[in-house]
């Protein structure tokens, strides 16, 4: 009997797995997986949990799912229309905290994978690789999958990423890759005065200011082939005065860059450290910069791997997907060190919203485009 995405979807949100908790979720998965003969390892580390299953043997041909079933807290919860962890379904629509971001992508993968094996065994092996950590820091979540998958000796051919990717349609976009993210954490310590006095002090918010306009005054760059500009934007900036006749010692910023491949967080890095040091030369305040670097930029050239998905999902929906780099960034960067990695998903409208929900006919029309690409996979 087939397993039907759309009840697993609405069991999973039924699980209140807010990061870094399990909720049961894992927990339900990895009783539904085992049940079907797929080899299941819980893969928790500091504390967050994680899942690792694998249908065939070791060593072979291996087409690979990841996703995650933690989830953003609900915000205010009276202001939802639907219990967030009802898993209710109201005229072909299903609501709940992670209906979109990513419980339904796990249970169209989870069914999908499970069908074909019972119903076409491959040669070759499925693995599936579902995180308690995505929404969070996510040290703990994918990387900690891979790392245990290197030391077992585990690895995925190719991996297919079930984040939502469609901005309004249903099968209109998938993603090739993803931009880079990094922050500049900024400090300028200067000397402390009188605004009447300023010769008797040093001013660290005008050196601050300084180096932001060096920052944001051209662009880092205008694109390459397969992504847009990367953009900088300043997040806040602080000094924590509450004088106006007081010029402070300290002052602080924050500058979040998403970036292109024309870039590596260590050349941004060296760019902001240069801009810097200029303006500390001019100013004789001194300026620091920490920097953190979420992911790198990178890419899944057009190929076989992309070919397949694409027709994949243009026999299901009847659209040829935008191959885009658009968005945020996802556990996909992480795998990317691992294998070939693609992400295709649902249309993303409300993840993160209040009222989160999805409509079921695209959980099931996902479903049936996950099973079309493992079909071609192993055809």
């Amino acid at each position: 009997m087939s397993l039907d995405p759309v009840k697993l979807t609405a069991d999973l949100i039924r699980c209140p797995s807010v990061t870094p908790f399990e909720g049961g979720a894992l927990q339900l998965l990895e009783g539904v997986l085992g049940a079907a003969g797929f080899a299941c390892s819980r893969v928790d580390r500091n504390g967050i949990p994680n899942l690792f299953a694998r249908w065939g043997e070791k060593g072979a041909k291996t087409f690979g799912f990841n996703g995650h079933t933690d989830v953003v807290p609900v915000g205010d919860a009276a202001a939802w229309t639907h219990d967030p962890f009802g898993g209710e379904i109201h005229d072909g629509v299903l609501w709940g905290r992670g209906a979109t971001d990513m419980k339904s992508g796990v249970a169209a993968f989870v069914a999908a994978a499970i069908d074909f094996v019972l119903l076409t065994p491959p040669e070759g092996a499925i693995v599936l690789t579902i995180t308690g950590d995505e929404e969070g820091v996510g040290h703990d979540g994918t990387r900690a999958l891979l790392d245990w998958m290197a030391n077992e000796g585990e690895a995925m051919s190719v991996c297919l990423v079930g984040e939502p990717t469609c901005p309004n349609t249903m099968g209109e976009m998938m993603k090739i890759g993803r931009r880079g993210s990094m922050t500049f954490y900024i400090e300028a310590e200067g000397v402390q005065g009188h605004s009447a006095y300023p010769h008797r002090a040093k001013n660290p918010l005008h050196a601050l200011v300084d180096l932001l306009h060096r920052m944001t005054a051209n662009p880092l760059d205008s694109g390459t082939e397969h992504f847009d500009a990367s953009t900088l934007q300043i997040t806040t900036i602080d000094c924590g005065n509450p004088a106006n006749n007081v010029i402070p010692a300290k002052a602080r910023a924050t500058v979040n860059i998403r970036f292109n491949d024309s870039h590596s967080g260590a050349s941004l890095t060296q760019w902001g450290e240069g801009l810097a040091r200029l303006v500390e030369a001019e100013t004789g305040v001194r300026l620091s910069i920490r920097t953190e670097i979420s992911g790198e930029s990178f890419l899944t050239p057009p190929g076989p791997f992309v070919e397949l998905v694409a027709r994949a999902v243009e026999a299901e929906t009847g659209l040829k997907p935008e191959l885009s780099t658009s968005g945020g960034t996802s556990d996909a960067r992480f795998v990317k060190d691992h294998c070939p990695v693609l992400e295709f998903g649902l249309v993303g409208q409300t993840m993160h919203q209040v009222d989160e929900r999805i409509e079921i006919a695209q959980i099931t029309q996902l479903k049936a485009i996950y099973m079309r690409c493992l079909r071609d996979y192993f055809a």
